[in-house]
Order: C-alpha cells, then sequence, then structure tokens
C-alpha cells in the first residue's frame, strides 16, 4: 500500500467518477484504474463499486476512505511541523552547560535566543565537565558548552570564544599590595609556584586547567583545598587560605561579601577555549543551528569586550 493510492482513492471518493478523479490528480484514467484494482487486489476487498454512470463506495470503501484521510491527515500535519522547524517556528534544542560557566554566559544568551526564535524551547541541562561529555555523547543533549581540551573522542566542537585566565589573590597578598602601590606589571606564573592553591574537584575541567597551566611553568600546584564551586574558591581566596586562577568573565561578574583580588598574568596570557560540542556524526537540528550561532555572536561582546 503506497501513500499515493490512498490520495487516489480519496480523489474517486471525492468525484464519485474515475475521469473527474483522473483530471484531479493529473494522471490517465487507465493508469488511476489500474492503481485502484491494484491496491483492491492487496487489501482483498472491493472500495467502489463501478455503475454505468456513477462510482459508489462499498462498506468497507467507506470506513478505508475514513481512515485513509485520517492517515492523509497526519501525514500533512507531520510535514507542516517539519517544515515549521525548518523555518524556526517551532522546535526544541536541549542544552548541556558548566554550571559556574553557564550561570555567567546563559543570561546573556538565552534572551537574545528567545527573542529572536520565541517558538523554540530550550532545555538546560546543568552538570560537571566530565558528566557533560557523557550526556553529549549518548545523545542526552543536543549541545553542550565546554571548554578544551575534551576527553572523550566520540565528541565534535565549534569554538565560540577564547577567554583569558586571571589570578586571584587575598586582598592583603604582598602581589595585590604590590599592585596597590603602582606597580601594574603582571604576574609571572614562576612567582606562584610556592603558593598555596584552591582548586575545583576532580571532573570540573577548569582544575585541568589550572594543573596544566602550572605545569607548562615548570611547577605543580601546592593544593590545600578543593571545592566544586568556583564561587567558594573565590571567597576562600578572599579570606587568605590561598590564591587560585579563575576565568575572566567570572572574574570581571563577581559579587558577594568576600572578593579577591584579580590580577593580571604575564605574556603568553593563559587562556580556556570555550566551544560547543556535540556527538559526532548526530543530526544538527535547525533549532540547535540557530542557538550555535545565537551563542557565538553574543559572545563576541561578552567575553573579553575589551579586546
Amino acid at each position: 500500500m503506497e501513500l499515493r493510492q490512498l490520495q487516489y482513492a480519496l480523489q474517486i471518493a471525492a468525484e464519485r467518477n474515475f475521469s473527474r478523479a483522473a483530471e484531479k490528480l493529473h494522471i490517465a484514467q487507465p493508469s488511476l484504474s489500474q492503481q485502484l484494482s491494484k491496491l483492491e487486489k492487496e487489501l482483498g476487498v472491493l472500495l467502489f463499486q463501478r455503475n454505468t454512470s456513477t462510482v459508489e463506495l462499498t462498506h468497507a470503501g467507506a470506513n478505508f476512505v475514513e481512515q485513509a484521510q485520517k492517515i492523509i491527515d497526519a501525514v500533512e500535519q507531520l510535514r507542516q511541523e517539519m517544515a515549521d522547524i525548518s523555518q524556526l517556528q517551532s522546535g526544541r534544542v536541549v542544552v548541556g552547560s558548566m554550571q559556574i560557566t553557564g550561570s555567567h554566559l546563559l543570561p546573556h544568551v538565552l534572551p537574545a535566543f528567545r527573542a529572536a526564535y520565541p517558538q523554540i524551547e530550550v532545555i538546560l541541562i546543568e552538570d560537571t565537565s566530565l558528566n557533560l561529555e557523557k550526556l553529549t555523547a549518548s545523545g542526552k543533549t543536543d549541545l553542550s558548552l565546554l571548554a578544551l581540551p575534551l576527553t572523550e573522542p566520540s565528541l565534535t566542537y565549534e569554538p565560540v570564544g577564547d577567554e583569558l585566565i586571571d589570578l586571584a589573590v587575598p586582598p592583603n597578598h604582598p602581589l595585590a599590595q604590590r599592585f596597590a602601590n603602582g606597580d601594574h606589571r603582571p604576574v609571572q606564573l614562576k612567582e606562584l609556584e610556592h603558593e598555596p592553591f584552591i582548586v575545583l574537584k576532580k571532573g570540573q575541567g577548569f582544575r585541568k586547567i589550572v594543573f596544566d597551566v602550572c605545569k607548562e611553568a615548570g611547577f605543580e600546584p601546592q593544593v590545600v583545598f578543593e571545592s566544586n564551586n568556583i564561587e567558594t574558591i573565590q571567597s576562600l581566596v578572599a579570606t587568605g587560605m590561598g590564591v587560585t586562577f579563575v576565568p575572566h568573565y567570572i572574574a570581571r561578574a563577581r559579587r558577594g561579601e568576600f572578593l579577591p583580588i584579580y590580577l593580571p598574568l604575564a605574556e603568553p596570557i593563559p587562556s580556556r577555549t570555550l566551544v560547543i560540542a556535540r556527538r559526532k556524526g548526530r543530526y544538527l537540528s535547525k533549532a540547535a543551528e540557530a542557538f550555535v550561532q545565537t551563542f557565538k555572536e553574543t559572545m563576541i561582546n561578552v567575553v573579553n569586550p575589551e579586546q
């Protein structure tokens, strides 16, 4: 049974005449008759009673036409829904995001996306970098906001922005005092070799960046405390427990009772690359494509705007 055969049967039922039905369908009458006979043979029932001047539905034919109409209507509705999605009139995109990074960046992205595509639903999943990679690889998210490097080999990604990294120190730290006294020299990484570090716990992508930056400078950070929350880490730095690295945008947006001092690092300034990741080979819907584009356009004025 083919979709066109359902359409042929519906047209015959509407016209009650093979010639008029064939004309409306833009096919030859013999071809229409042949297709109907083929359908009736396949079904094992007679759908139409052919008379000399009219064509009448049989009992089986009336039931067939009723169900065929539902099928045609459903197909048309499906076509329309797909057309709506392709034209970004509706749709859904599941976005994964690192918790702290997302809390600072997505308030800029989501309103812009909502304004441009009000009918597209965005479902947000916030988790650690490691878990987000797994969720994205398994198809639980369409896209995820992550930072390089990725550990999951089944993911591909598109860079959406580079973000510089700042040093956070307590207000009474000698480096902070030096800066306050007018010495604005960027901090050399080697100056931090013997400093106590407060870092994120395992599973957070930025933790690896901290260790990699220190390793490139020739030392391993002396970790005195770990936390799952970079906001907590900054507050602990402010109380004098140690120092840490902070993504520039998060440092710039920092608010609260306990505030560390943020200092620039010397060239080459450490940075992280933010990416939108997805599973390799996964179809990227029009809604997802629109989200990526909106994210990239918005981030131009958010990540390091002074550059």
